[in-house]
């Protein structure tokens, strides 16, 4: 379905973006944070605290862009 909108049109480069993004598997976002979660559950029990902060808080934007990815799939681009 054409955008009946011109200026609501992707740019080249969120364009190219999506096209590579739709091709990823949905699930391999979520093995992402549930890997996330459990390397900084690693991290923390060994005791690094801080890295076990930092790799913990990678969960949330993978199951982002695993939202963003299946929006894409069933959406599509322009």
């Amino acid at each position: 379905m054409a955008n009946p909108n011109p200026e609501l049109k992707e740019g080249p480069v969120a364009t190219a973006i999506e096209n590579q993004t739709a091709k990823i598997p949905s699930d391999i976002f979520l093995w992402a944070a549930l890997g996330s979660i459990g390397l900084s559950l690693a991290l923390k029990v060994k005791g690094s605290r801080h890295n076990a902060l930092f790799v913990g808080q990678w969960a949330a934007p993978f199951l982002l862009l695993g939202i963003y990815n299946k929006l894409v799939k069933q959406l599509g681009n322009d």
